[in-house]
């Protein structure tokens, strides 16, 4: 089980949550990564932590201020990048191009999606994986596959009638290692979460919980 910690933009300290989510991974040797504003990558990745960054723009070198340039990220230390969260919706060309300048920077990718069918649709675009989140979910205090477990199993049967070769993750509302379990079990090989452990006032503890079932 893959467990992503999006930091989003939350007033959160960035090295405790990577240097938590560093220690907790190796004890329990469970796959945690983070992923932190684009300016905190590089301090993040200097942890050791699994970096990710959050987004990455569907161009390459050249005139493009403001975007973020998957080359750099890799760079500054990020091994993967996010792809169309809910709260950075790309057009599906554009989810296309990013997908591919991620490839050439050698990031791994996740193409987040709202439900089963557009699950099937991005993993057409072959990313690495998928998450499914609904929006209405996102940010709650009840995960995805406690409030309709049936898209989780739905998501992961579109992804493998498109390509087996893509993991399907379960993101929305994560934030207990019983919601950690309950995806695995619906078929999820992976979890986004951010709430449930950026904003902890013990992210180590947070973390703890959630790999304790594993």
């Amino acid at each position: 089980m893959f467990i992503l910690v999006n930091l989003k933009a939350y007033p959160c300290d960035p090295i405790e949550v990577a240097t938590a989510a560093r220690d907790v991974s190796e004890a329990s040797g469970v796959r945690i990564a983070v992923s932190p504003q684009a300016a905190d990558i590089a301090r993040v990745a200097d942890t050791g932590v699994e970096t990710w960054a959050q987004h990455v723009d569907p161009n390459g070198y050249g005139s493009h201020t403001g975007s973020t340039l998957a080359e750099s990220v890799s760079e500054a230390g990020a091994v993967g990048t996010l792809v169309n969260h809910s709260e950075k919706r790309l057009k599906l060309a554009d989810i296309d191009a990013a997908v591919r300048s991620a490839e050439r920077a050698g990031l791994e990718t996740c193409v987040c999606a709202n439900n089963p069918a557009q699950i099937g649709a991005a993993a057409a675009l072959a990313p690495d994986s998928v998450a499914v989140e609904p929006p209405e979910l996102i940010g709650g205090d009840v995960s995805v596959a406690t409030a309709d477990p049936e898209i989780v199993e739905d998501a992961v049967a579109a992804a493998a009638n498109v390509d087996e070769g893509v993991d399907v993750y379960c993101g929305a509302g994560i934030s207990s290692g019983e919601d950690v379990a309950t995806a695995g079990d619906l078929g999820a090989s992976g979890i986004l979460l951010a709430s449930g452990v950026a904003k902890a006032d013990d992210p180590r503890a947070a973390l703890e919980s959630l790999v304790e079932p594993l």
